[in-house]
């Protein structure tokens, strides 16, 4: 038993399992830090896109907004509950919605 503990073998074992440790899980730049860094970067990019596509769909409406005048009396009438004064709003829910994109109307038609 004393020969195992003072083989060269078993010294360089014991040194490369604790830096195997070291670098693998304790270190700040161990290899759970970077798995667990990339997993965070996939959150962030994924947040970033969904940011992204709610800022198309803003710009759309108020490019929306800029050309059809009838299109701000919608909000005006959806989104706040304004009305003209010979109406009456009646709220049949207080589910919290998303905004929905402005749908173009012919005013042709009307």
């Amino acid at each position: 038993m004393l020969r195992v503990w003072h083989s060269q073998f078993f010294k360089y074992s014991v040194v490369c399992i604790i830096g195997v440790l070291i670098v693998g899980f304790l270190d700040e730049n161990s290899f759970y830090s970077h798995f667990k860094n990339m997993e965070r970067i996939d959150e962030l990019t994924k947040e970033t896109e969904r940011y992204r596509k709610e800022f198309e769909r803003d710009q759309a409406q108020i490019r929306e907004l800029d050309k059809n005048p009838k299109a701000i009396e919608k909000i005006a009438r959806e989104r706040y509950f304004m009305k003209e004064d010979n109406e009456d709003i009646f709220i049949l829910s207080d589910d919290d919605r998303e905004a929905k994109p402005i749908v173009k109307t012919d005013e042709s038609a009307e």
